[in-house]
């Protein structure tokens, strides 16, 4: 007999999906006792890393509605200021890529800064002329110029071997500290996160000469800022065997899963029993459910509070330290709405 379990997991059917909608305030049914605890919260809400590297990390967040777990994942993409290149000034560029396709490539480069040790860019009105700072701006300068290689063998057809500089690489642009910024950073220069990321392609004769200034900014301004390459999650998956399912359907519902989701023990009569061993590898593909043999053994969900994390930074700044910053952005907008709440309560009385 399935369960209701309508108010904590999305049911999953062969032919649709069930429960999908939450109550007009999260966590708040009628005719029910549901008054905010703060003490009830903290026993809920549980964060849990379950992996993390220098690029990525994977963690499980519990005990908060949907719209609090999309939060983090929308402030992760847009609104944790970094530094990137946002003017590109050509004094030559002879390669086959134009200007503005070069200033592009160039302005979606990582740049590793502390974006927490510049200030704000002010951008001039317009008529006015741009005044940038060491405290707003960072300069790099980029110079190649590609020849034949001389010591090159006669059949030789390897460009890089046949050619001197015959790419431009992200490690090409050259860091020039300004103002204090060499005695600011002494302990971390600045420079690209990827030294081998191809800009251009150059033959003999041509050459790319420019300088390029990189400013504070945010995601939601440009994909540039951005300082995740992906951040999302899942609902985590819950998979109830509802009656024992039993030797060779024990093995074909095996099947039905990835590999690790199911596991087969032994039965107390002696045949093998299929047992739930990891749902975090499930896909939710439901193919167990177009068997009719599972029809009434199993049941399929989504728990509605509990979400899988992946967060894949771009090497700007580590995954955790990321994260941290977009709960602190979130607390800058409650309080933010709390002030202006309270201004409005004051006003009134």
């Amino acid at each position: 007999m399935a369960t209701d379990r309508s108010r904590t997991e999305v049911s999953i059917q062969s032919d649709r999906v069930k429960d999908v909608t939450s109550t007009d305030f999260p966590g708040y049914y009628f005719d029910e006792d549901n008054s905010w605890n703060l003490d009830k919260f903290r026993e809920n809400l549980k964060v849990s890393v379950t992996s993390l590297n220098e690029e990525t990390m994977t963690f499980e967040l519990s005990g908060v509605d949907a719209s609090i777990a999309n939060a983090f994942r929308r402030i992760l993409i847009a609104e944790i200021p970094t530094v990137a290149f946002e003017f590109t000034y050509i004094i030559n560029n002879t390669s086959i890529i134009q200007d503005e396709v070069l200033s592009h490539r160039i302005g979606l480069l990582p740049i590793k800064a502390d974006p927490d040790m510049f200030k704000w860019f002010q951008r001039p009105i317009p008529g006015q002329e741009a005044t940038h700072t060491d405290y707003d701006t960072v300069v790099f300068s980029l110079s190649k110029k590609c020849e034949f290689n001389k010591e090159a063998a006669a059949d030789e057809k390897d460009p890089k071997k046949l050619y001197i500089n015959s790419e431009v690489l992200s490690s090409d642009l050259v860091w020039k500290p300004q103002g204090r910024q060499e005695e600011r950073f002494a302990e971390s220069p600045i420079g690209v996160v990827n030294p081998n990321i191809v800009v251009a392609k150059l033959r003999p004769g041509q050459e790319v000469d420019l300088e390029a200034h990189a400013v504070l900014g945010v995601g939601q301004d440009h994909a540039k800022f951005s300082p995740v390459a992906t951040a999302s999650y899942r609902l985590l998956p819950t998979i109830h065997i509802l009656s024992p399912i039993e030797g060779d359907d024990a093995a074909k519902f095996q099947k039905c899963f990835p590999a690790g989701v199911i596991d087969l023990e032994d039965g107390p009569d002696g045949k093998k029993r299929a047992r739930v061993a990891d749902v975090r590898k499930d896909t939710v593909s439901r193919e167990c459910l177009r068997h009719p043999e599972f029809a009434d053994k199993v049941q399929l969900g989504r728990v509605r509070d509990h979400f899988l994390y992946s967060v894949e930074s771009t090497g700007i700044m580590t995954p955790d330290v990321l994260f941290l910053k977009s709960v602190a952005v979130l607390k800058s907008k409650c309080m933010a709405v709390k002030a202006s709440l309270d201004s409005l309560g004051s006003e009134a009385a």
